[in-house]
């Protein structure tokens, strides 16, 4: 059944901001014609009426002017309590050679004109007279333009004035917006790449269904469920779709919304969530991003925050007080689970945990394909190269990969989004836009050239390497050039030979900086900073060290809680930082000296890569491979022309056999990545 109106204009109301005032537009509006028929109307209804002055009136009755018929007659209006009259009548008035009648209008002042009824007795008129007693209605008149000003500005006021009351009042209601069930269009068949997360929130979305088949075996749904994982994965999304497939009312409300800067309000929002949760069952309750209220209780720098843990109490209270079996299903997500309160997560309260995890290559590929649905793809576009070459990316990435590639290919116009615009929004989405316009001196790009040929180099030479994918010197993001590589599959684990590989990888481009100029730059700080945390990784969490063993040296966490770590001791004596510090660094060391070996054996074909970076400024892994194998590249690429001055690339020497070092440790683990200049 569907849910009565009442609950969606409830929340209509209490979510929405005040439009326009166009009441009171309208309100002024008639205001200010009041005020003008109140003139109007005070000045007697004379505005058409000619207002004649007394002694021009005098000279026209002397002229014989003055008009005096049954048709047109004089009048003398007398008013009482007055020290003035008016004539009120007609002349006749020469306007271009035609005469003709226009009334008028002359006031009498009674102290100065005491023989008008002489003047008018001689011309022989006789005006009719008329008596008015206005005094109460000019009293009137004076004061309703006042009046009317103070009833506009009651009527224009009045609905603002109420508003703030009920403000006032609600200050304490939750924010929670209510999607009503036929507004949620989002089924699991929209949500794709966690298949384990949406088989375990199936069961939740039968109980919804149909309560009475797991109540009459006596089961317990649980009371929450927690999404964690990685921002973009699509928790959200996959709460949504939860609601839309259960066909149940969805309240969304953030972490943040129950927090304000006055003492108890959070607490008394949470009573009235569930109130209205309670109100809407059976209905799904989703708190975003919970770390944000739900933060472990006495850990802070400076103390705790009392409002927030009020709220974070009310919170447990109010999810232990209430029972599944009213239908309401809290739903939270979060990416910081490590900081969440222990009493937040024991069962009764958030009772399952269920992770999001980021997608792999098949999941990718189903996340492309419903994101493709929007945009028009060219024939032959095959998403699982696209998938593949995606590693490591979230739904959102992935979205934003489609949509960059249609903007792409709008903007070429082009009739359908290619692989191409496809590949190039991948690296914009995780690298950033090609800066084609930065300025570099040959110098700088010559260096640049060096600096990743030996990264491409060494990736080729070396062994247990992941796929060369390409290698470019046009600027982009914040690096001057990169070197990417590709996975053949999806990688969850990395083998210490790997990890050594990668080590000497990285040491690449300055070793072939050192190796062709002499001297280093500091552009390998990004490529040092990599391999260090590397290294102090396979000494104090992997125990690749064979002196330290498999010990763990310090509580390594993927994120930095202030509150609980800021004054955490280490739990190593000085002696073992040391060994931990000499380690590291003979990891590092090992890594140059092997980078280094690698390149001065195959100096020729460093130099050949760098000179073909430079003319093509980015070459794929099979150009690279040709220039190893071959000494020359036998494909180059598509509608590239030298640059002015220079002569296309050919081989200085013939082409020399690759020499690799027998006791060389492997490359760069999975992941597409690339070594920044």
């Amino acid at each position: 059944m569907a849910q009565p109106d009442r609950n969606s204009s409830r929340d209509n109301k209490r979510s929405n901001e005040p439009n326009f005032n166009w009441r009171g537009i309208v309100l002024i509006a008639i205001a200010f014609a009041l005020i003008g028929m109140a003139l109007l109307v005070r000045n007697g209804g004379y505005a058409n009426i000619e207002d004649v002055p007394y002694n021009r009136f005098i000279e026209l009755l002397d002229n014989k002017q003055i008009i005096n018929d049954k048709n047109l007659p004089l009048t003398l209006v007398v008013q009482e309590g007055q020290p003035t009259q008016a004539l009120i009548g007609y002349y006749r008035k020469q306007t271009a050679g035609v005469e003709q009648a226009t009334k008028f209008r002359t006031t009498i002042f009674l102290n100065y004109n005491t023989n008008l009824q002489e003047k008018l007795a001689a011309a022989g008129i006789q005006p009719a007279i008329r008596t008015e007693s206005n005094l109460v209605a000019q009293t009137v008149l004076g004061f309703l333009p006042i009046a009317l000003f103070l009833l506009v500005l009651y009527f224009l006021f009045r609905q603002q004035i109420r508003m703030a009351g009920k403000g006032a009042l609600n200050f304490g209601k939750s924010k929670a917006r209510m999607l009503a069930r036929d507004k949620n269009k989002i089924t699991f068949r929209d949500v794709a790449g966690v298949e384990e997360a949406k088989d375990e929130v199936q069961e939740l979305v039968e109980f919804l269904r149909d309560p009475k088949k797991f109540q009459k075996l006596g089961g317990r749904i649980p009371k929450g469920v927690l999404l964690v994982g990685p921002p973009g994965t699509g928790k959200t999304l996959l709460a949504r779709a939860i609601a839309g497939e259960a066909d149940v009312p969805f309240f969304s409300i953030s972490g943040s919304d129950f927090v304000e800067m006055f003492v108890g309000v959070g607490a008394s929002r949470v009573r009235d969530m569930f109130e209205q949760g309670k109100k809407s069952a059976p209905c799904i309750i989703f708190i975003d991003e919970i770390d944000a209220v739900g933060r472990h209780r006495g850990h802070g720098v400076g103390g705790g925050h009392d409002e927030r843990e009020q709220t974070l109490n009310a919170l447990l209270v109010e999810m232990d007080g209430f029972d599944t079996q009213e239908g309401v299903i809290i739903i939270a997500a979060t990416n910081r689970p490590d900081v969440l309160d222990p009493a937040l997560l024991r069962p009764g309260r958030f009772d399952r945990q269920i992770t999001v995890n980021l997608p792999d290559v098949k999941g990718r590929e189903e996340i492309l394909r419903v994101h493709s649905k929007k945009v028009k793809l060219a024939e032959g576009v095959d998403l699982a190269v696209v998938a593949r070459g995606t590693p490591g990316y979230s739904g959102a990435e992935l979205a934003n990969v489609i949509n960059e590639a249609a903007l792409l290919a709008a903007r070429r116009n082009l009739k359908g989004v290619t692989l191409a615009e496809l590949e190039e929004a991948r690296d914009k989405v995780r690298w950033g836009k090609e800066r084609r316009s930065l300025a570099l001196s040959e110098k700088e790009k010559t260096n640049t050239a060096y600096h990743e040929a030996g990264h491409a180099l060494l990736l080729e030479l070396l062994e247990h390497t992941e796929p060369l994918h390409k290698v470019t010197i046009i600027p982009r993001g914040p690096s001057l050039g990169s070197t990417m590589w590709l996975p053949e599959e999806d990688k969850y684990t990395n083998r210490k030979n790997e990890l050594l590989a990668s080590l000497a990888v990285s040491m690449g481009g300055r070793v072939a900086e050192e190796l062709v100029f002499g001297d280093v730059t500091n552009g390998a700080r990004g490529d040092i900073k990599m391999a260090t945390a590397t290294a102090r990784r396979m000494v104090c969490e992997w125990g690749m060290s064979e002196k330290l063993g498999m010990v763990e040296y310090g509580d390594h966490e993927d994120y930095v809680f202030l509150g609980r770590d800021i004054s955490r001791a280490r739990d190593y004596s000085e002696a073992t930082a040391e060994e931990i510090d000499h380690e590291v660094r003979k990891l590092l060391d090992d890594a140059y000296t092997t980078a280094k070996r690698m390149l001065t054996a195959n100096r020729d074909t460093l130099d050949t890569i760098a000179k073909a970076l430079l003319e093509f400024e980015t070459l794929d892994g099979a150009q690279i491979r040709e220039i190893i194998e071959h000494g020359r590249m036998l494909n180059p690429p598509p509608g590239i022309t030298p640059r002015d001055g220079e002569k296309k690339m050919e081989p200085e020497k013939p082409p020399k056999q690759v020499v690799v070092a027998p006791d060389v440790t492997p490359p760069l683990p999975g992941a597409l990545g690339g070594a920044p200049a």
